[in-house]
């Protein structure tokens, strides 16, 4: 009989941690087959993707959001939660012990039905034993919570990675912004620099007869608006400058009395990135991709512990240590006790709880399943869009440099004209006026096209070879 209880206990103990439920598959997803824009090169970009920018004042301010950001902090210290959770959850999966010690003074009634010698009315207790629990995982109840916990771990550095990936291209787009701002405002001065001297040299002119009024006030009217174009810029500026200190996560001090520093003259070269022959697959290694698979598989998994609930549950329990009457006898031999127990418990009727919960629980799978696919969808959405955006870019970069460079040449015409009477001031001012726009518009434009690279880099979840 021994031997019968003996292999009962020996194949529970192999079938414990099996689960009657298949594992989680991946949902299928219907990819491209390859990207729609033809790129002119690739480069293979690693984990530090923002170095291919050849800035080290980015590189530098980069690092810094990375150490002191708040929204980076927040995601670690939840990665550090969630591993606690799968911890506490993997846990039950082993076996439970604990000591305890109890000490007990009773005193019986001297008047009790069952008469006791006065010699014997009080009685000291002294009992000390280790402890120990074991369920038994027959259905993956315990497997599939801890496999829930370490999805749900997954999913949050996944959620971190997201963080970081999205704080790496904030930095940049902050920086090339800031870059633009300056570069905008350095324009403007130079124009009014231009005009004022040119303003000077007019009023000398009219006080010699050899300009009229109507000139000189055309002169000054242009002359301040510009002048009003400058605080406009300068406010922009310093507003970039305070919300890109709080992204590097600055104090409140450093906020208000420390400059975001930059290059003063950054390289302009930088080469196409976009990823002609990489798989389109590529990016279902997107964090948020992975972070919504992660929250998908943690679904599945508490499907199985939904439905394990309804099986019957078997917990193994014991106990070994000693009692005694008198604290010098607690550790002899005639003081060993021991308990050996096995405990089954079987759901019977719960008004069908049990089964709504593993309703409640397969319709949340649904739900994450439709986020993820929801997900997949974006993230190929911005991908493409960034592609297009980069492309578009380029070409407005160009265009505005061709521009540029035309006016340039035209305000220098116009001057030469203008000198030998041969065109109005009106049109050296429409020249100049046009050439402040272009050059405000390349320096927005060029901006465009670094944060273009930045967003597509992002889109793609970061890096990547080429290879």
């Amino acid at each position: 009989m021994n031997r019968n209880y003996l292999f009962l206990l020996i194949l529970l103990l192999l079938l414990t941690g099996c689960s009657i439920w298949p594992a989680f598959v991946r949902p299928k997803t219907e990819l491209p087959e390859k990207w729609s824009a033809t790129p002119a090169q690739v480069l293979q970009i690693g984990e530090r993707w923002w170095t291919l920018y050849n800035d080290s004042a980015l590189d530098t301010l980069v690092a810094e959001a990375f150490e002191h950001n708040r929204d980076l902090a927040l995601a670690v210290a939840r990665v550090d939660e969630a591993r606690a959770l799968w911890r506490v959850a993997d846990s039950q999966r082993s076996p439970l012990v604990d000591a305890t010690a109890q000490r007990d003074r009773t005193r019986s009634s001297e008047v009790a039905p069952i008469p006791i010698p006065a010699s014997a009315l009080e009685r000291n207790a002294y009992r000390a034993q280790l402890n120990v629990s074991y369920e038994l995982d027959l259905w993956g109840r315990l497997r599939g919570a801890s496999n829930a916990a370490r999805a749900e771990l997954l999913a949050t550095e996944a959620a971190r990675e997201t963080v970081r990936l999205a704080l790496s291209a904030d930095v940049a787009r902050a920086y090339f912004t800031l870059r633009a701002l300056d570069e905008q405002i350095a324009v403007t001065q130079r124009a009014l620099g231009l005009r004022e001297d040119n303003l000077k040299l007019q009023r000398v002119r009219n006080t010699a007869g050899l300009t009229n009024d109507f000139q000189l006030r055309q002169l000054e009217a242009e002359l301040a608006a510009a002048q009003a174009q400058l605080p406009a810029l300068e406010r922009s500026r310093t507003a970039e400058e305070l919300a890109f200190a709080v992204l590097l996560g600055r104090s409140p001090r450093a906020i208000v009395e420390s400059a975001v520093k930059r290059e003063s003259k950054p390289n302009e070269a930088l080469l196409p990135v976009t990823p002609e022959g990489l798989p389109s697959d590529l990016l279902l290694r997107r964090p948020d991709i992975v972070q919504a698979e992660q929250r998908l598989i943690a679904a599945n998994a508490r499907i199985a512990v939904a439905r394990a609930s309804l099986f019957p549950r078997i917990a193994l329990t014991g106990y070994l240590g000693t009692e005694s009457r008198a604290l010098g006898d607690l550790f002899s031999g005639p003081s060993l006790i021991w308990q050996l127990a096995a405990g089954l418990t079987q759901p019977i009727f719960q008004s069908g709880r049990l089964f709504n919960e593993a309703d409640a629980v397969k319709a949340r799978e649904q739900q994450t399943l439709a986020q993820y696919q929801k997900a997949v969808q974006e993230a190929f959405r911005e991908v493409q869009q960034a592609l297009s955006a980069q492309t578009r870019a380029r070409e407005i970069l160009e265009a505005e440099t061709t521009r540029t460079t035309a006016l340039r040449d035209t305000v220098r015409l116009a001057r030469i004209r203008y000198d030998n009477g041969l065109v109005s001031q009106l049109e050296v001012i429409d020249a100049e006026r046009n050439l402040l726009v272009a050059d405000l518009n390349r320096a927005d434009a060029l901006r465009a096209r670094r944060v273009a690279v930045a967003d597509l880099v992002r889109a793609l979840g970061g890096g990547w070879s080429g290879k």
